[in-house]
């Protein structure tokens, strides 16, 4: 049968169901009547429902990508879909995607009998975790939110307007993955002396003799003319440009290592109270950034040097509402949980009851009277 017998319509619904958007733009490249129909005023139709089923759930991907200062951040928008909003939504959908992937690793680090790949259903809720978050970082994680305010009774019942949006058991897959992003943060971004010190002695071995001398205060590199190169153009970051260790390959093995320029004590961020801190402080940077810098910046100075520019960027102001004072997610959804009478929730995420990849029957006989 020739592809130009098959009616139009039927055409239509197999790029409907095309479950990426490479695949749709790759079938209307097989023969020029595909194009054709591909090229009708259904393009923008099923390009939508290829991004939803890759990148989904679109609807709270919008409200990322439409949020400003201008209007509350729990107010629910609507943007028409355009290849400008495709542009955007391929964008921060492939770092929802990555974090899919970390989230098995994180998740069962030490359970290891219980590692596996997420099914289709939890790698949605990964990302609509993700999303969510994004947003909540965006919309109070600034320059607007100083330390003073954060515990004014009027600023966290702004904050927990936005997490009433959402009922208790998307709020407990929204804790799941932000105990995710915390792991990467405390084991990959920025290890404890403790962590480094184990670590260390796996690489090197208890014989090797060498005493690691760890820093006893963080210093932030000053401010300078340099600019982060995150989230303009991240691409264009040169590690070795900007950095005094100019060596020529950089990975997370490289704060391992021992020469005359560098010690493995210096990529510690303190001892188990002061290395708290540092993560709430980090806690405040988008789930982009702290995937860019898991991926770009395996040492202490270089993650130093990346906050300081960030921080103190033109973009954002000055620092003060960054350093010391720690994210308030935890916080916000405490206060949520308690006006809602459910305070066993946090418990039942640590216990695996609830979260993005649990046991169905399990949830369902202890979810009880949850929203």
């Amino acid at each position: 049968m020739s592809f130009e017998t098959i009616p139009t319509e039927l055409i239509t619904q197999i790029f409907l169901s095309c479950p990426t958007i490479s695949s749709v733009v790759a079938l209307a490249s097989t023969c020029h009547h595909f194009h054709t129909i591909y090229a009708s005023s259904q393009r923008l139709l099923m390009l939508a429902h290829a991004a939803e089923a890759e990148f989904g759930p679109l609807q709270d991907l919008t409200q990322l990508l439409t949020h400003n200062s201008s209007q509350p951040a729990h107010l629910v928008r609507n943007a028409p879909f355009s290849d400008a909003l495709l542009k955007q939504i391929v964008h921060r959908g492939r770092v929802a995607e990555k974090w899919c992937d970390l989230y098995p690793f994180k998740k069962w680090k030490y359970d290891y009998e219980s590692r596996r790949l997420l099914t289709r259903e939890e790698r949605y809720r990964v990302r609509r975790a993700i999303y969510r978050l994004w947003l909540y970082t965006r919309a109070f994680h600034n320059p607007s939110h100083p330390r003073e305010t954060r515990v004014q009774r009027l600023v966290i019942q702004k904050r927990a307007q936005l997490l009433h949006n959402w009922s208790t058991v998307e709020l407990a897959e929204m804790a799941d993955v932000h105990a995710v992003v915390r792991e990467v943060l405390t084991r990959n971004v920025c290890p404890s002396n403790g962590a480094i010190s184990r670590k260390f002695k796996k690489r090197w071995g208890t014989e090797n003799g060498h005493q690691l001398l760890f820093n006893i205060h963080l210093n932030y590199p000053p401010p300078s003319s340099y600019q982060a190169p995150y989230p303009t153009k991240p691409e264009t970051f040169s590690l070795s440009d900007h950095f005094q260790n100019n060596s020529p390959s950089f990975s997370s093995h490289t704060r391992y290592n021992i020469s005359r320029h560098h010690d493995p004590g210096s990529e510690g961020w303190g001892d188990d109270i002061p290395h708290y801190y540092v993560v709430e402080d980090m806690l405040k940077l988008d789930p982009e950034q702290i995937l860019w810098l898991k991926e770009n910046a395996p040492l202490k100075g270089q993650v130093e040097m990346w906050v300081r520019s960030w921080v103190g960027g033109v973009e954002f102001g000055e620092g003060d509402w960054f350093e010391n004072n720690g994210e308030t997610w935890g916080q916000t959804l405490e206060w949520v949980l308690g006006e809602r009478g459910e305070d066993e929730v946090m418990d039942m995420v640590v216990d695996g009851v609830l979260g993005v990849a649990v046991d169905t029957e399990v949830k369902i006989g202890c979810l009880g009277g949850l929203e």
